[in-house]
């Protein structure tokens, strides 16, 4: 169990990053919770198994703790043998979409009416929960998704929202290089693996000075983009030669770099 814990624990440190972007970009908890039920089923299935045949419903409901019905919904899903449904946004997107479809508050479906106090604080009854209005009516301008007209009425400005627009190749390569990195770390932890640890160090300080900070950002552009050009140049030179579309026998090794600053306050370290 003290093993447990301190997963447990490291989790909740490395997590807290990643929650941020997505309450960045408007993703909730029980979205986040489903495709987190998705990855468990996945990876149970897939590493799991006997005679490298995929685990068996049991099995994975055993070792993920979700119920044998649940893990066929899920197995589903990721088979494409049944459509995902989509998941309950956040209040905002609830009310939202509720402005933009509920023939109650729209004149057609995308077509939001504005609408009076009294029929804004109907709305929020209906699609924003037990949140007190104020709040998602303070939240709602902030974000610059509706309007206040000089007698009180109120008008929609979007049909979706986002916290941030962010560039979605830069999403896709946190994607790759959290993988990536986090590949390498479970790969080390394993004490059942029969291959070498990979390297992985950091080299950091608790109290470096803030007037050197800029300084040590550009030191690292600088070595780091020539360490990477150098071991790109061996990596390519080394490279499969590829046939056709397919590279012949190749496997994906490489090397990555990053910076490490804290501005803001952490929660505890595992």
């Amino acid at each position: 169990m003290i093993i447990k814990e301190k997963v447990l624990m490291a989790a909740r440190f490395f997590m807290a990053p990643i929650v941020r972007v997505m309450l960045r970009s408007g993703v909730t908890w029980s979205e986040f919770a489903d495709l987190l039920k998705e990855v468990f089923v996945d990876v149970a299935r897939r590493e799991y198994g006997r005679q490298g045949r995929p685990t068996n419903i049991a099995r994975v409901a055993m070792i993920t703790g979700l119920s044998r019905r649940e893990v066929t919904r899920v197995r589903n899903v990721l088979s494409g043998e049944t459509e995902t449904q989509p998941t309950v946004g956040s209040r905002i997107s609830q009310v939202l979409t509720g402005w933009h479809t509920d023939p109650d508050f729209c004149a057609k479906v995308g077509e939001p009416n504005t609408l009076a106090q009294d029929r804004l604080e109907a709305l929020l009854k209906r699609f924003g929960g037990d949140l007190p209005h104020g709040a998602i009516i303070k939240e709602l301008k902030e974000l610059g998704l509706i309007q206040e007209s000089a007698d009180g009425s109120f008008r929609a400005t979007a049909r979706h929202y986002t916290r941030t627009k962010l560039d979605p190749d830069i999403v896709r390569q946190m994607g790759v290089a959290l993988h990536d990195h986090a590949a390498t770390l479970a790969h080390n932890v394993d004490r059942e693996r029969d291959e070498a640890a990979r390297f992985e160090r950091v080299a950091v300080v608790e109290n470096l000075q803030p007037r050197y900070v800029k300084n040590f950002a550009g030191l690292i552009e600088e070595r780091g983009q020539a360490f990477l050009e150098e071991m790109d140049a061996w990596l390519s030179s080394h490279a499969a030669k590829e046939s056709g579309n397919a590279s012949s026998g190749g496997v994906r090794t490489g090397v990555g770099l990053y910076f490490i600053q804290t501005n803001t306050r952490r929660g505890k370290q595992p």
